[in-house]
């Protein structure tokens, strides 16, 4: 379910009301209509990534929609799967920012996760064909949790928070010890408004982390 690192996190969460209401709310979705990811990826990100070896966090808004898509990392999909229009813009701007070729037959981030790259959404599961269909207070409040426990962290930490949703958590992050970095999200209509191509935000992510004495993530996915 999880890194043994984030243990005291999640036994603290399942002490809270909204818990169970959450488990009882999936319960019910699972049962009576498709929903994405599958119930045992809810909580990927939280498996492969320790909390300890956490550099970057990356949140953006809420998992694929669509079939074989969604698997548990925020703007992932499985290997053998076409690389949705959000996961393209990602890759054209890590192309842009860092003068690399990324290879967009692959859209598995897994290889992220596991430098220490925090993949999530604001909401962690969706019906089929139905974007933001899990808006609920639960999910608010746990996320509210998750970046307090991260911003209490001894490491610098870089916080890319992508789109609106994502943005909303900004008064749960120190700016005065981590890096915040804000931008559109990566969707096409979000990133063609502006504020997603040219904001260079791997460069500078592994710039602070070169800063403070921290390795920097390799970004190029071959």
């Amino acid at each position: 379910m999880h890194h043994p690192s984030w243990n005291f996190f999640f036994e603290n969460e399942k002490q809270k009301s909204l818990w169970s209401s959450w488990m009882a709310f999936l319960d019910d979705e699972y049962a009576q209509h498709t929903v994405f990811p599958s119930r045992d990826q809810i909580f990927k990100a939280f498996a492969i990534t320790p909390l300890s070896e956490i550099k970057i966090v990356i949140l953006g808004q809420d998992p694929y929609h669509q079939p074989g898509q969604a698997h548990g990392l925020s703007f992932s999909v499985p290997k053998g799967v076409p690389l949705p229009r959000s996961l393209r813009n990602v890759y054209k701007e890590i192309e842009n920012d860092l003068q690399v070729t990324m290879d967009y037959q692959s859209g598995d981030l897994t290889y992220l996760a596991q430098q220490g790259v925090l993949l999530l959404n604001t909401i962690l599961t969706v019906r089929e064909a139905s974007p933001l269909s899990h808006i609920h207070p639960f999910y608010e409040s746990f996320f509210e949790s998750v970046l307090k426990t991260l911003n209490e962290e001894k490491q610098k930490i870089v916080f890319m928070l992508w789109g609106h949703k994502a943005h909303r958590y900004v008064p749960w992050i120190d700016a005065s010890k981590h890096l915040i970095i804000q931008t559109n999200h990566p969707s096409p209509l979000s990133a063609n408004r502006g504020g997603w191509f040219h904001t260079k935000p791997f460069s500078r992510a592994n710039t602070f982390l070169m800063q403070h004495q921290r390795t920097t993530v390799n970004w190029v996915n071959h």
